[in-house]
């Protein structure tokens, strides 16, 4: 049994060089897509199929009237409970030996419940294959005992993975010395996630990251409460219907009768 690791990003320290989006680009042989100018250096405007890890760029005016750059990588949370892999009916999207969520791409049938499922927003189909893409940690790479392209390739430490235990205390020691309103996100929901954030700013000051993320309740019910009561139900059928079996025997049509006076054959 491998061990459980967290990818540890700590914004305070990020200069948006956009080192860890040309490696997981260059790992991964991912090819570029045609883009336009959109009045932002952020580019391309968002993950996309093709784009695992995206350097965000965001214009903020503090409390003070401060202007403030913040930069975030974004990409996959890899959440313990794992609302992409909840719903996949085919298991393309699986939990590794290290609590990273990956994808089992010939597996994937383009059925696209994990996009409506995420609240991330992370995954991301190809018309041209039929297939979701995103993020899978840099599995191969974990496996050969490497850290993930876009942890080796940052020359600021604002990226760092390790034992779980590791990266929660060193994420909260972190907050604790920026001070203000700097904090951890990530631990404390979608029962905690595997990529968790040290931010100098409140969670809902930064774009495209939500707050409170929850798996959608539609999702909770189904999986969690009226599938795994339907698979009851129909075990319970299936073994009333062998219990009639063996006590009974099987089941014979009934005897044809003749027209004749009702006189059996």
């Amino acid at each position: 049994m491998k061990q459980e690791l967290v990818k540890l990003i700590d914004l305070s320290r990020c200069t948006a060089c956009r080192g860890c989006q040309i490696a997981c680009k260059q790992w991964n042989e991912l090819p570029a897509s045609k883009t336009h100018n959109s009045g932002s250096y952020q580019n391309p405007p968002d993950l996309q199929w093709n784009t695992w890890t995206l350097i965000r760029f965001q214009e903020h005016v503090d409390s003070k009237g401060t202007l403030k750059w913040l930069f975030r990588k974004d990409g996959c949370m890899h959440c313990t409970d794992a609302a992409c892999a909840k719903v996949c009916p085919t298991e393309a999207l699986y939990h590794t030996q290290f609590g990273s969520v990956s994808l089992h791409v010939d597996k994937c049938i383009g059925c696209k419940e994990c996009i409506v499922a995420c609240p991330f927003g992370v995954p991301k189909y190809d018309e041209t294959t039929n297939k979701i893409y995103k993020c899978d940690l840099c599995y191969t790479r974990l496996n050969g005992n490497q850290p993930p392209a876009c942890v080796q390739s940052c020359p600021t430490g604002t990226l760092q993975i390790g034992a779980k235990d590791a990266m929660l205390k060193k994420a909260y020691s972190r907050a604790k010395e920026l001070g203000g309103d700097a904090n951890v996100y990530g631990d404390k929901f979608v029962d905690g996630t595997h990529v968790i954030y040290v931010l100098p700013e409140k969670a809902e000051v930064y774009e495209n990251l939500p707050a409170d993320p929850k798996v959608p309740l539609s999702i909770v019910v189904w999986k969690d409460v009226l599938k795994p009561a339907g698979l009851l139900v129909a075990g319970g059928v299936v073994a009333g219907a062998f219990l009639h079996y063996i006590t009974k025997g099987p089941k014979t049509p009934d005897e044809e009768t003749t027209s004749e006076g009702g006189k059996q054959i």
